[in-house]
């Protein structure tokens, strides 16, 4: 199921300059805003939690998983590059499960490592707010980056798309209508993060049994359906 060829290729394209300066500067603005904010505030799990769910898990780490979601394969389908890729004799879910992994795996590095060090610098860990923060960082990474790379798939507009759900649906819309947040992925990943920090430290608009079936719902058919995507793709460039 994967691809090594692959998966470096993907490497290449995502950490490219352009893209390198955008998925290194978000993560440094999160640390430097946390230690901007201890020092000037000292440790406080009110101000740590605010920074955490607000700018990071909010802000940062969608915009990081449509970055490395969408740059796995719509730049290549848009150029028209990624017909020598569909050329080999390399499954078409192949194709996609090992740039989600690459995804995935960038989209970590970039967003829940900081996330946990940021949470370190603001509050040493107090009631586990950067752990449970960490973990819904990872965890929300794997659902923006399955959510994202199908948006690379499906329409050349995959950063809009991608920025819309992010930062107009769940940012904007989730704040304004409270039914909305039952469809957030940030929602989902806070309810495990709700499970791990201390009482009251993390709060979530949906229980977990459900958070954690939306996940994996989402996670799975949005990559099934964009392996179905790139053979469809396939077919009509043959035709």
């Amino acid at each position: 199921m994967f691809h090594p060829t692959v998966a470096r290729l993907t490497y290449r394209a995502l950490l490219g300059r352009r893209r390198a300066l955008i998925l290194f500067a978000l993560p440094a603005l999160l640390v430097v805003i946390a230690l901007v904010v201890r020092a000037l505030t000292g440790a406080d799990d009110t101000t740590a939690g605010n920074i955490l769910g607000g700018f990071a898990l909010g802000t940062m780490v969608p915009l990081i998983g449509v970055i490395a979601g969408t740059g796995a394969i719509g730049p290549e389908i848009d150029d028209g590059s990624v017909v020598y890729l569909l050329a080999k004799p390399v499954p078409r879910h192949t194709i996609i499960f090992t740039k989600l992994l690459v995804a995935i795996g960038v989209t970590v590095v970039f967003s829940a490592v900081p996330v946990l060090v940021a949470g370190f610098v603001l509050n040493g860990n107090s009631q586990q707010i950067a752990v449970a923060y960490a973990l819904a960082a990872a965890v929300a990474s794997v659902a923006y980056s399955a959510l994202f790379l199908l948006f690379g798939t499906v329409t050349r507009h995959a950063v809009v798309f991608g920025l819309v759900y992010a930062l107009v649906w769940e940012a904007l819309v989730g704040s304004l209508i409270p039914g909305a947040r039952t469809l957030s992925i940030q929602q989902w990943a806070l309810a495990i993060g709700q499970r791990i920090g201390a009482e009251g430290a993390i709060t979530s608009e949906v229980g977990l049994p459900l958070a954690v079936g939306l996940l994996a719902v989402v996670t799975v058919a949005a990559t099934w359906y964009a392996g179905r995507r790139l053979k469809t793709l396939t077919l009509a460039g043959e035709e």
